[in-house]
């Protein structure tokens, strides 16, 4: 089974580019992040044409997230738990061929000087740890979260630490969480497969030719479960995407996990 995890930056503005990756690459599951639009404004048809099941919780303008399949999504459950009053379409979680998935768009936190929006990023980091705590890690099904989680783990993966210290996405309270996430047992993909790599991202701001440069950052994240990482055999950041024509500011990564 091969898991993406994909922020197209407005589904509607990247569907081109969306379509065009999807017959490409093919993934089985897809996880979306930052659609832009609400449910009924969801290009269905044009990706079930192409052979995918879809699953989305969607919002006016901002956030958004959707699950891809070309099996069948059963047990869908949207918002993340523990916060009732909020209403950010930010999770979506289903289950495909026994395995529990995930499209996770963590809150960016920015600017740090407004309180507001960085304790929401940290409270909803300690929501999600919870809910992975005591949901789903207790059930024993093998899961993946993948998503944009706007945070760059380490400095190895930004092109300037320095200049990115006091960014949400590198402060020492949104790293601390999630470490604190990985301690549960997780294993985030990429970095367990890559050992000591250093310059490879996800995330390329439009402004001042960051792409043509390759100064990125890597915030775009696949966590495995125990048993889901017993069956990791590869994981990769697709780069072509980023480099088309209008394309999203992020591009895929992708995992690939053996049969049972």
């Amino acid at each position: 089974m091969r898991i993406a995890t994909f922020n197209v930056n407005s589904i509607k503005a990247r569907l081109p580019r969306v379509l065009e990756w999807l017959e490409d690459a093919g993934p089985d599951v897809v996880l979306l992040q930052e659609l832009k639009c609400i449910d009924n404004d969801f290009p269905a048809m044009e990706i079930e044409a192409l052979g995918y099941n879809i699953a989305v919780h969607g919002q006016k303008t901002y956030n958004g997230v959707a699950i891809l399949s070309k099996h069948e999504i059963s047990d869908v459950a949207r918002g993340l738990p523990g916060d009732p009053e909020d209403e950010q379409a930010r999770y979506i979680e289903g289950t495909i061929q026994g395995v529990r998935v995930a499209s996770i768009y963590l809150p960016n936190g920015n600017p740090v000087e407004e309180d507001r929006k960085f304790l929401y990023k940290l409270a909803w980091m300690d929501r999600l740890t919870a809910h992975v705590r005591d949901t789903l890690l207790p059930g024993e099904q093998p899961f993946v979260l993948g998503g944009d989680y706007n945070v760059c783990p380490t400095d190895d993966d930004l092109y300037d630490p320095i200049g990115w210290a006091d960014d949400a996405l590198c402060r020492p309270e949104s790293r601390g969480r999630f470490r604190a996430l990985c301690h549960l047992g997780l294993t985030e993909a990429w970095r367990a497969l890559h050992p000591g790599a250093v310059g490879h991202y996800s995330y390329w701001d439009y402004v001042k030719g960051r792409w043509q440069k390759d100064e990125g950052v890597r915030i775009d994240h696949l966590l495995l479960s125990p048993q889901a990482a017993d069956r990791l055999e590869a994981c990769e950041i697709d780069k072509t995407p980023r480099g088309k024509e209008k394309p999203s500011d992020h591009t895929p990564v992708w995992c690939e996990l053996r049969a049972a």
